[in-house]
């Protein structure tokens, strides 16, 4: 772990640094600029206690005019989601040498503890003000849980149980989806293929001292196909890009955050978006989320959907394997991944 990243011992002895260490400060090119974040009620809340063919509707729209939306009444019991969240703190605070047995800079490993940065030309890598804990989940399977620490001692248990939830809400998502395309319902997930790759990562961001000098994670889109995000609540931290503007994405009490991945936009041939987005951080309280991720395998063959395809709609993306995907963003570490890009078929406007 990172020996100028003080605040996690600070923040146990009840205070945080007076200022930032210099591996935490952004060029000014690249600062978040809060004071011109434009403040926005919410992207689109979708109540998902309704018939599939409304939903699917409403999800559509915001797939295209978003790429991210909050969903309401999703099934998912919130005392659940209090536990998950509750196991997600606790297990930051666990002693620093414990956490730091699970610490990697290889991003490839299943069960990593990291944190991110930036690369800046002409000078060290810029560190984001965060901790990131990411780690196999599975809807089904909860053989995937000895993989996961033993402290806190909740922790696998809980995931397990969340992970199954999980696999019902994101089968949902992906029908929904799918009928918002005018595809068949199963048809996304089926693309996806039946051994999807998903990975969890619980995200840590302290109270900052300084907050316009740094970032909890940096701007990127996701490179999976779908992802859940579970938000503490009372404090801002996610934002989205929307017209060319930084908007901030408020936490709703018992909603998820929906975004699309990568993935998503290639399949629907740059119909539905993935969107660039941020975390900043905050200076008068810390933060958590939860994402969960679901994508394809290595070994699954990505490409615009067959049926959304004309002369009118010819292809934007070629085909590839997704583990040609994953080559690729890993070779961009630590920079502004463009990723999608590079399989492009066809500028677009």
């Amino acid at each position: 772990m990172m020996e100028a990243a003080t605040f996690r011992s600070a923040e146990a002895e009840g205070f945080t640094p007076l200022s930032l260490y210099p591996n935490f400060i952004l060029p000014e090119n690249q600062r978040p600029l809060l004071s011109q974040v434009q403040p926005l009620s919410s992207v689109p809340i979708i109540d998902m206690n309704g018939e599939d063919s409304t939903v699917a509707r409403e999800v559509s729209r915001a797939c295209e005019e978003f790429g991210f939306f909050q969903v309401l009444n999703h099934g998912v019991p919130p005392d659940l989601c209090r536990k998950m969240m509750a196991a997600a703190s606790e297990f930051f605070r666990l002693p620093r040498e414990e956490r730091a047995a699970l610490f990697t800079e290889d991003k490839t490993k299943a069960v990593r503890l990291t944190n991110y940065f930036i690369k800046v030309e002409g000078q060290e890598n810029v560190s984001m003000w965060s901790e990131n804990f990411a780690h196999p989940w599975h809807p089904s399977d909860s053989g995937f849980t000895h993989l996961l620490p033993l402290n806190p001692p909740q922790y696998r248990e809980v995931v397990a149980e969340y992970a199954k939830e999980m696999g019902r809400l994101m089968s949902r998502l992906l029908g929904l989806i799918s009928l918002g395309l005018g595809l068949e319902k199963d048809c996304m997930e089926k693309k996806i293929g039946e051994d999807p790759r998903l990975v969890a990562q619980v995200n840590y961001y302290p109270p900052c001292p300084d907050p316009e000098l740094t970032m909890g994670l940096p701007v990127h889109t996701d490179l999976n196909a779908l992802t859940v995000l579970l938000q503490s609540g009372g404090v801002r931290g996610l934002q989205v890009i929307k017209d060319g503007r930084w908007v901030a994405v408020d936490p709703v009490p018992d909603a998820f955050v929906v975004n699309l991945g990568d993935q998503i936009q290639v399949m629907s041939n740059g119909r539905y978006q993935s969107v660039r987005h941020r975390a900043v951080s905050n200076k008068a309280a810390g933060r958590m989320s939860v994402g969960m991720f679901y994508g394809p395998n290595s070994g699954t063959v990505v490409g615009p959907i067959e049926e959304l395809l004309d002369e009118q709609h010819p292809p934007l993306y070629r085909s590839y394997l997704f583990g040609e995907f994953l080559r690729e963003f890993h070779k961009q570490d630590g920079q502004r991944p463009m990723v999608k890009e590079l399989f492009q078929l066809h500028h677009r406007d």
